[in-house]
């Protein structure tokens, strides 16, 4: 606290901590992406459309993990687009995602100063984000069309502003996966719908400081819903092993859940269940 001899005030405690070593760990996963890459706001962009008969007409904006546009984060996109959302990612680490500085899964490459390469890209992305999101919006949107976003770790800030006053909102609903860099006030500022999905062994986003980002989202009457999965750590919504199926299904089941609350938020559900009502008639 700041007081009359001159004490500077207080810097907010993390409640999701900054990535870390921990983050450049992970399983690279398998597949063919179904999207395409263009340039948006002079920012490279990832765009996956669902079919036609799955295509609910709107958007969710995707925010990478310090990973950026590698095949795992493109494949997520793509069950977002499976999900019946045209999903848009950005690459805020213009071609420079972490994995090009280590030497193997776990390395960092010697002499790699990754606090400098962080805020290089926060930097970056602090100053984009909005004019990404404005440029998507102008060449996307439509009338009715309705807004999501959903984080990773280093995306999970943006969600915060995405959802906030600040932005907007930008967003109409929100959720993030094992969130880094968030304080109070990124909780207090929301004014839309938020999805926590969370590994119960986080080094970022501990149990008693998610219970504290809960606290102030409960006393703030805030809308939320949390997804909590045992047995799997930081990263599990994007670089789990595979071959594992518990560690499969989580994943799996961290994107459902984003995407039903999506569902519910923006309509989606209630025109389903009322179809699906109709057609049991």
């Amino acid at each position: 606290m700041s007081s009359r001899y001159g004490d500077q005030p207080q810097e907010p405690e993390w409640l999701a901590k900054p990535s870390g070593a921990c983050c450049l760990k992970g399983h690279l996963h398998n597949g063919d992406p179904k999207g395409s890459f263009e340039r948006l706001a002079d920012i490279e962009t990832y765009v996956t459309k669902p079919s036609p008969e799955k295509d609910n007409g709107h958007i969710v904006f995707y925010f990478p993990d310090v990973f950026g546009f590698f095949l795992n984060g493109l494949l997520v996109m793509d069950t977002f687009a499976e999900a019946g959302y045209t999903t848009i990612g950005l690459d805020y680490f213009s071609g420079d995602p972490i994995y090009m500085h280590r030497d193997g899964p776990k390395v960092p490459q010697e002499g790699f100063d990754f606090e400098k390469w962080l805020a290089k890209y926060q930097k970056y992305a602090k100053e984009h984000v909005d004019g990404w999101i404005a440029a998507v919006k102008q060449k996307y949107g439509k009338a009715g069309t309705k807004y999501a976003c959903t984080g990773y770790c280093f995306g999970a800030p943006y969600v915060m502003h995405a959802l906030s006053k600040a932005s907007g909102p930008a967003c109409d609903v929100g959720g993030f996966a094992h969130p880094a860099f968030l304080k109070e006030h990124h909780f207090q500022n929301i004014e839309k719908p938020l999805f926590l999905s969370c590994a119960e062994t986080d080094f970022t986003f501990e149990t008693d400081t998610r219970n504290k980002a809960l606290a102030i989202l409960q006393e703030a009457k805030k809308t939320y819903s949390v997804q909590l999965f045992s047995g799997v750590e930081h990263g599990f919504a994007l670089r789990c092993d595979l071959s594992k199926p518990y560690e499969r299904w989580c994943k799996e089941e961290s994107a459902r859940g984003i995407a039903a609350y999506f569902d519910l938020h923006l309509g989606v559900y209630d025109k389903q269940s009322q179809k699906d009502g109709d057609s049991k008639l």
